[in-house]
């Protein structure tokens, strides 16, 4: 039973591609999706200096996108201003959600490899294993410039082979302190009463392929921002990017393990 509930954590099934999704071009030259940023938003990327030791800090994390509704719920982070991680899988932006994941850069939000297809990376073979990393790194960077230095492996399956290849590209494990479960119960209300209960230093993890936990959202944001919490990313969270092949489970006082 034990194991089995280890397998579910995170999981969730990738979404169909919406018939009125964008499809930008592809930018092959990192330098040019810059220089357009900076044209519109001079001081891209904005940096902020947030001090998670002194203040309630919170990373919502969201997994197994871009997808469907992920355009839905990067309206709602705007008009709030907060700032997330997403975990992106390298199949999802490419099947015509590359605009998404730009967007996500645009918005100040981190992006995080969570691997090309969500297999249980323990249970692949050396070559697969760097593979699923390495093309989902390599799509990522080709459509938006950025080069990724965070990582969740699927379903939190990890071992010391995993944790080697992430260290050798340059990508710390970033797994959670608070499971929504939004995956299996897709209520929306059930889902932000969850989140509703993070400590300081809580990385709480959902998925934005899911309408309900998309649509959990708005009260999760208004319930943790009555109780004073400030919205970061998990680099902001930790107060530097995290180190490579190390894993990260968020705490109370956020600290690596």
């Amino acid at each position: 039973m034990l194991l089995a509930a280890i397998l579910c954590a995170g999981c969730g099934t990738t979404s169909t591609t919406p018939a009125a999704a964008p499809r930008p071009p592809v930018i092959a030259d990192p330098g040019v999706l810059a220089r357009r940023l900076a044209a519109v938003q001079p001081d891209w990327p904005a940096r902020r200096v947030v001090d998670c030791r002194r203040r309630k800090c919170v990373a919502l994390t969201f997994d197994d996108g871009p997808g469907e509704y992920t355009g839905r719920l990067l309206d709602m982070l705007r008009d709030r201003h907060v700032r997330a991680t997403f975990f992106v899988l390298g199949e999802m932006v490419a099947a015509d959600h590359a605009g998404y994941t730009r967007r996500m850069v645009e918005d100040g939000h981190e992006l995080g490899n969570h691997t090309w297809s969500h297999p249980p990376l323990t249970a692949m073979s050396d070559e697969r294993l760097r593979s699923e990393l390495a093309d989902t790194e390599a799509i990522v960077q080709r459509t938006t410039g950025v080069r990724m230095r965070l990582m969740r492996p699927p379903y939190g399956a990890t071992d010391s082979r995993v944790a080697e290849q992430a260290r050798l590209e340059g990508l710390a494990q970033i797994l959670w302190s608070l499971d929504t479960l939004d995956w299996r119960d897709r209520d929306p209300g059930i889902v932000a009463r969850r989140a509703g209960a993070a400590v300081p230093g809580s990385i709480v993890l959902m998925h934005d392929i899911h309408p309900t936990s998309v649509a959990a959202v708005p009260r999760v944001l208004d319930t943790l921002a009555r109780k004073g919490y400030r919205f970061v990313t998990v680099s902001e969270l930790y107060g530097r990017a995290p180190l490579p092949g190390r894993t990260y489970t968020g705490a109370e006082n956020p600290k690596e393990r």
